[in-house]
């Protein structure tokens, strides 16, 4: 029909149009549930790398903030920093984990994190972004620390820890529509910058917003009780197992979940590890019965069948 104006509709089958409305009905009663709920996401992982999972997370926090949640993005830069780091000539060091970053070394990191993973994942969140660099006004407040190796703590250099969020400001722009991202440096009350780790500093801003559940990627399926056979899966766990399991894990999966734990111990309600090499693990995760990686909850609120 020359010049008329037609909705063009994608051809389906009958079958695939009810399996999507299964997905739609059982999505519902979880979005009524999340409706208005602060949800913080830790993104980092392959997620950060892989064009198409940045695409697929950007995609799925957009849907959240649409279907009536308030998302925040907090984020590292690990593989950006390094690379950033390289390119300038100074040496990657880590030590019990941690990286140590040297005062030469701030500038590099503060540019890998907000210049590039910021701004790359405000620019895809379809207008929704704002960048909130933790050491800007002092959104993030931090302190030095160090690391334990072998017994014996060791230096870090500008390596801090959260000690005060500034809640306030990241409710202004949950309040004016947007999807805050923010990046993992602070201030300490010398003024320097301070590299924090991204999985504390999530579990620290999703305690000072009150949210309703930690999400953190990462790139295996979620914690294993007896890695590496990956029949052992755990679904759901309570804090008081997970302190047991905690000092058992292997060194990469120690800070992510420590700060599950923090979390609901600090009085979030739920916090889950996620696979962030899953597109869509996100939504997959919030808006279905069963969904992904390991939820932990705290121990007096455990119960059989927990859900997201």
């Amino acid at each position: 029909m020359t010049g008329d104006t037609q909705d063009v509709r994608a051809v389906t089958t009958p079958e695939a149009a009810a399996a999507k409305a299964t997905v739609l009905v059982e999505a519902l009663p979880w979005i009524r549930r999340f409706q208005g709920a602060v949800i913080v996401v830790k993104f980092g992982g392959n997620a950060m790398v892989d064009p198409d999972l940045a695409r697929t997370f950007a995609e799925d926090m957009t849907f959240l903030r649409y279907a009536g949640l308030r998302p925040i993005v907090v984020h590292g830069g690990g593989p950006q920093i390094s690379a950033a780091l390289a390119a300038a000539g100074i040496t990657s060091e880590f030590r019990g984990g941690y990286r140590v970053t040297s005062p030469e070394a701030i500038p590099v990191v503060r540019a890998a994190l907000v210049d590039e993973v910021a701004a790359g994942l405000v620019a895809r969140l379809d207008g929704l972004g704002r960048a909130m660099p933790g050491d800007v006004d002092g959104l993030l407040t931090g302190a030095r620390r160090g690391a334990f190796v072998d017994g014996v703590e060791v230096e870090l250099g500008d390596v801090g820890e959260v000690t005060a969020v500034d809640a306030p400001a990241i409710r202004a722009a949950l309040d004016a529509g947007r999807i805050p991202v923010i990046s993992t440096l602070a201030r300490n009350a010398e003024g320097a910058v301070l590299n924090v780790n991204a999985d504390a500093a999530a579990a620290a801003v999703a305690i000072a917003l009150g949210a309703q559940k930690l999400v953190v990627l990462t790139d295996v399926a979620g914690l294993y009780a007896d890695w590496p056979n990956r029949d052992s899966l755990i679904s759901h766990l309570d804090s008081r197992r997970l302190r047991e399991l905690l000092p058992s894990l292997e060194s990469g999966m120690i800070p992510k979940m420590t700060a599950c734990l923090d979390a609901v111990e600090g009085g979030v309600l739920k916090a889950a590890i996620i696979d962030g090499r899953q597109p869509h693990s996100v939504l997959l995760e919030i808006f279905t019965d069963q969904g992904v990686g390991t939820e932990v909850v705290l121990a007096e609120t455990m119960h059989e069948g927990a859900a997201s």
